[in-house]
């Protein structure tokens, strides 16, 4: 199935409203609602035309905090059918006051959400909302910060040894 065809299914299923694509992208990609999240891979995964039975990649990315917006990647692939997607989420750095933006866990969709969203909280600081298990998975778990964000600030120390 090629991307546009993915695009016209997904309109017809969930609204062109809820959909932006960008073909521009040697990948094209789809960018979602972050609240619309969860239903549209629970589709991806389960209807038969294009069972996107493998989450390949989450990953987040940080536009600073003058653009205020960070961004969540998803890379999904049908093995079966031998086609990819990419989707893509932009959320406010920290909605609501918050230091941490949230985002939908899809971990009970994907198995191998678990912890690519644990390294995406870890390093980035990205809060999955309804995550079996959101902790730490490559930092201690006393470690201040998310270390991939552009306004991080490392600390001299860590446990008395230096870190700069």
């Amino acid at each position: 199935m090629t991307f546009s065809e993915l695009t016209d299914l997904l309109a017809t299923q969930f609204g062109a409203d809820v959909l932006v694509a960008n073909t521009t992208n040697p990948q094209p990609y789809l960018t979602i609602p972050a609240d619309r999240l969860v239903e549209i891979c629970q589709f991806l995964r389960d209807d038969e035309r294009v069972f996107f039975d493998l989450l390949a990649c989450v990953t987040a990315i940080d536009n600073g905090v003058d653009a205020g917006t960070m961004e969540v990647v998803y890379n999904l692939t049908s093995i079966p059918y031998e086609h990819n997607l990419m989707l893509k989420l932009l959320v406010p750095r920290g909605p609501g006051g918050s230091r941490l933006p949230a985002v939908p866990s899809v971990a009970h969709i994907w198995r191998t959400a678990d912890w690519h969203e644990r390294e995406a909280f870890d390093l980035m600081g990205i809060n999955f909302t309804g995550h079996p298990d959101l902790r730490r998975i490559l930092l201690p778990t006393d470690w201040k910060g998310h270390p991939l964000r552009r306004d991080y600030q490392e600390d001299e120390q860590y446990h008395g040894i230096k870190t700069k």
